[in-house]
């Protein structure tokens, strides 16, 4: 018995007078109405028991009522007056006069009223009870009545037991009402009002055409119409359904649900060993060759159907296939049966239209077996849809780099590098661009020791000395006003005081005593190099540092050297990169030391050489230490934890570099900021909030890796509440600064559709940008999106040209999906060499599939000479990692002629469950394989008891 009661009459303008005598008769006799409440709970009446027949033969559809079923479950006097009582009021129109219709409907007992009676139709419309007796009276059409009743715990449970309810609902389905009913919108005239009766609360619903003869109402469309009320009403107790949480349900109480999903895991990991279905493939593959037009079922002819119907059913003989479509057909009729009288009996598996597709697929496995194509058995490989991205240990912080960049990045030069002249105490400073308020000013912006940090009164000294004409401190101000420092971000007020900066040191160069041009070339060199109140110019930057070089500037030689192992603004020279670091280096700059270290250890302008490379990373480190302790410098303190962490020129210690992190965290470092958050978050050595707050903050600075690792918390829901469209905006913001994996990321949320609508002119777009930058997964997607056309204009060439370039970057998958195209020989010319070539290389990297495909070449002697040693070594390695096809030839070496054919029923069977597997996601909105890690656990132990490994896993990308 469905939750809902759905009933639709239409009333004629002369009923027959007998009914009208019969509803008055059995209306007045005794028990329909009154009935003493202390006697409700007897057993019903003989009186009541000879209505109720009679009503049951001259009303055969009360027999549906949820007030009958109330009665045949407990047949007392209280039951039995409520079904005389509403079998009467649901069949009124069948007797009444239109109008007296209208007036009971409105007027009787226990009717909720909206104002004066209890009539109610779209909102701002008042109801005049007189006047919609007048035009009910006068429409020559008909006049539908319906009746939706609930029973009373549903109604209290779900709120509609008020009229307010109810009116909600109705107004809302004023669309539903005009399709269903075939009534334009501007013509639908519909009053409804609630009766609020004990056991089952029900509405009345009245519904005529403004138009004479217009509409119809078939029982389809009220099957529609009961369908979608319900699905509203029970929108509820459908989500428990769906998500197995509707303790309610017996079925789904006792895991119905969770015991399909069983079903499906068996199915998906089992084989199927059935001569017959080998034999009536054998047929139906020669029946095909000799059938001309569209090898799709539709088209065939009806023999040739019904031999792909005998195929489908002998699947369904196999236990575990029963035992699933049975356990589908109870579980998908927990929904149907909350608004359908009863359900439908379950077909057999050949007439179920919902799997219909099974027969194409019968078809096209008998096309390959009587094309005598290679099958690869590979419906099981996992896709790239999660799981392949790297982890936040895979991506860089910038490390190194960040710790490449040019030195106008890193610490401003100290006081020793600006020649002195004697009046050092002055506090104005004048020429004198270290005076002791600028030192002072330092000292506030980075604390020491001695000085409190405070950024207020750094930038008030800062402010003063910059007055005074100090470009020391009008760059300073810039870089407050750009980093945030003790207030919000100001670009522009920051490139200003930059641009004043820079005009200073240009004066300041022009009457510069000799000792001192050099500091001052070198500044100017930063600036232009750093588009700091000017055009970014390399060019410019070049010839700055080359007359600062040329006066032996220990810094410029250090920028110039950078400037040449990048090739900007110079031609890329790594030798002359190594000199000009070795010059610097020799007067003590740690900066070019750590690049000296890097070259040494690469190769790169020089010979590889470990020890000296060593040498370097410890002179480095030596020198960025004492140079933090004189300056605070927060660039300084961000290499010096970078160091500690990875080890580079000292011991490894995460604590220390912790230490370092937060200092140059709280001066606003955001690369520094993530490392922390990223630390943190690692080693569970801080607290995650405050991690995720340092992430955050990292990524608000634009901190590219911050921003991608910010959006994967947001998308995964880990440590900070799941917001989609948060880490959309966070991947973009990482994109745009050609963050690889995050335009990756946008890629596959885009292509999937899963979280946010599915747009694959932006998926191709983002994993573009990825694959250009060299990402071997976006390249693998793009090509399988090419190759199969589903989404995108189907385009070998481009497909191929990704799937190289992915393969050749070492990625397993690319190099099987490039092994299966050249053996298939249906889009690339047939190439067994290059075939042999990928698929060797995917499976020396213990790709399954690869290794499967390539025994089972092996073993048939097919394109390759015959190898059954060789086969078994290939096949053994597959099934040792869970391959179910290669365990079940291992276990069949001597049972088979051709192992296409002898596998056609397993390969069936997996399709079968993944037509199971996606009509369940589909009901459900969900992923039926989403496994929690108790139920892991047991399907774990499970496949341990049955011989494989403890850690076997399906293969799945990995960096």
């Amino acid at each position: 018995m469905p939750k809902i009661i759905f009933t639709s009459r239409y009333m004629r303008d002369a009923p027959p007078a007998q009914l009208e005598n019969y509803v008055r008769y059995i209306g007045t006799r005794e028990g329909v109405e009154k009935v003493d409440e202390s006697k409700l709970q007897l057993p019903a009446t003989k009186n009541q028991r000879q209505m109720i027949k009679q009503l049951l033969r001259d009303i055969p559809a009360s027999k549906e009522m949820l007030e009958y079923t109330d009665f045949l479950l407990q047949p007392t006097i209280g039951n039995a007056s409520e079904f005389i009582s509403c079998a009467l009021e649901q069949n009124l129109d069948l007797i009444a006069k239109r109008e007296n219709y209208v007036d009971y409907i409105a007027n009787r007992p226990r009717v909720e009223r909206v104002g004066e009676h209890g009539l109610f139709t779209d909102a701002g419309k008042p109801v005049v009870l007189a006047k919609v007796q007048e035009e009910v009276m006068a429409h020559k059409g008909p006049v539908w009545t319906h009746v939706v009743s609930l029973r009373r715990e549903d109604a209290a449970r779900l709120g509609y037991d008020s009229a307010e309810q109810w009116m909600a609902l109705l107004r809302s389905k004023r669309a539903m009402i005009s399709k269903y009913m075939k009534i334009s919108s501007e013509n639908l005239r519909w009053y409804a009002a609630f009766h609020n009766e004990g056991h089952h609360p029900h509405v009345h619903l009245m519904i005529y055409s403004a138009k004479d003869n217009d509409g119809y109402l078939t029982e389809k469309s009220i099957e529609a119409m009961r369908s979608e009320l319900a699905h509203d009403i029970f929108r509820q107790d459908f989500a428990h359904i769906y998500e197995q949480q509707n303790l309610a349900r017996a079925d789904l109480k006792t895991g119905a649900a969770e015991a399909l999903r069983e079903l499906m895991e068996a199915l998906r990991t089992g084989t199927m060993v059935s001569p017959e279905i080998e034999r009536q493939m054998m047929v139906l593959s020669g029946r095909l060759q000799n059938t001309g037009g569209k090898k799709v079922y539709g088209y065939l002819k009806r023999d040739v159907k019904n031999l792909v119907d005998q195929i489908v059913d002998e699947l369904a003989k196999d236990s575990r296939v029963e035992a699933l479509y049975q356990a589908w057909g109870k579980w998908n009729n927990e929904v149907l049966l909350t608004y359908k009288n009863e359900a439908s009996p379950l077909l057999p598996l050949s007439r179920q239209p919902q799997f219909k597709s099974i027969k194409n697929m019968v078809i096209a496995e008998a096309m390959k077996l009587g094309g005598h194509h290679f099958t690869f058995e590979d419906e099981q490989m996992p896709e790239p849809v999660s799981g392949v991205e790297p982890t936040d240990a895979d991506i860089p912080a910038g490390q190194e780099e960040i710790l490449d960049r040019e030195i106008w990045e890193g610490m401003d030069a100290d006081e020793a590098e600006w020649p002195q002249p004697e009046h050092r105490t002055s506090r104005s400073g004048g020429n004198r661009l270290w005076s002791d308020r600028y030192k002072e000013a330092r000292q506030y912006l980075y604390g020491s020791d001695e000085v409190r940090q405070d950024f207020a009164e750094a930038f008030q000294l800062f402010l003063l000395e910059a007055e005074s004409g100090n470009p020391l401190a009008m760059h300073d101000l810039g870089r407050m006003l750009a980093d945030g420092l003790g207030r919000e971000i100001d670009a522009a007020a920051a490139q200003e005081w930059y641009s004043k900066a820079l005009a200073a040191f240009y004066a300041a160069e022009q009457t510069a005593k000799a000792r001192q041009k050099p500091y001052l070339q070198y500044r100017i060199g930063k600036m232009y190099a750093a588009g700091l109140g000017t055009e970014q110019s390399y060019e410019t930057a070049a010839e700055w540092f080359s007359q600062a070089v040329s006066a032996n500037h220990k810094y410029a030689q250090y920028s110039l050297g950078g400037l040449y192992y990048r090739g900007q603004g110079v031609e890329k020279d790594y030798a002359q990169a190594f000199h000009l670091y070795v010059s610097s280096a020799a007067q003590g700059n740690p900066y070019a030391s750590y690049e000296l270290g890097k070259m040494c250890r690469d190769g790169i302008g020089t010979a590889k050489n470990r020890e000296a490379a060593g040498e370097h990373f410890q002179n480095a480190f030596s020198g960025f230490l004492r140079l933090e302790q004189e300056s605070h410098d927060d660039k300084l303190q961000y290499r010096l934890g970078q160091m500690l962490h990875t080890g580079t020129g000292t011991g490894q210690d995460d604590a220390a570099a912790a230490d370092y992190w937060e200092r140059s965290a709280r001066l606003g470092n955001v690369n520094a900021q993530y490392a922390l958050g990223k630390l943190w978050l690692e080693n569970g050595s801080g607290d995650p909030q405050k991690a995720v707050a340092w992430i955050t903050k990292a990524a608000d600075g634009g901190n590219a890796a911050a921003q991608y690792s910010c959006g994967k918390l947001y998308r995964d829901g880990k440590y900070a509440e799941r917001n989609i469209e948060k880490a959309v905006e966070l991947f973009t913001l990482s994109a745009e600064q050609k963050n690889e994996y995050a335009a990756y990321a946008l890629g596959r949320l885009f292509l999937s559709g899963e979280d946010i609508p599915k747009d694959i002119q932006a998926a191709v777009r983002w994993l573009t940008l990825s694959a250009e930058q060299n990402n071997p997964f976006a390249q693998y997607t793009l090509g399988k999106l090419y190759l199969t056309g589903e989404d995108v204009p189907k385009d070998t060439e481009a497909a191929l040209r990704w799937l190289i370039q992915s393969a050749e970057q070492g990625n397993q998958f690319a190099q099987y999906q490039l092994g299966k195209l050249y053996l298939a020989g249906e889009d690339v010319p047939k190439d067994v060499e290059a075939a042999i070539r990928w698929l060797e290389k995917a499976a020396m990297q213990e790709n399954q599939f690869a290794q499967y495909a390539l025994g089972k070449l092996y073993l048939c002697g097919r394109d390759v000479p015959r190898d059954k040693e060789k086969a078994v070594t290939l096949l053994e390695a597959a099934a040792a990692q869970g391959n179910i096809y290669a365990e079940f030839l291992l276990e069949h070496l001597d049972s088979f002629r051709d192992p296409s054919a002898f596998l056609a029923a397993t390969r069936l069977l997996h399709r079968l469950e993944n037509l199971f597997r996606e009509d369940y996601r589909k009901a459900t909105g969900g992923n039926p394989f989403h496994i929690d890690r108790k139920r892991r656990r047991r399907l774990a132990e499970k496949k341990q008891a049955q011989g494989h490994a403890r850690d076997d896993h399906e293969q799945q990308m990995q960096y």
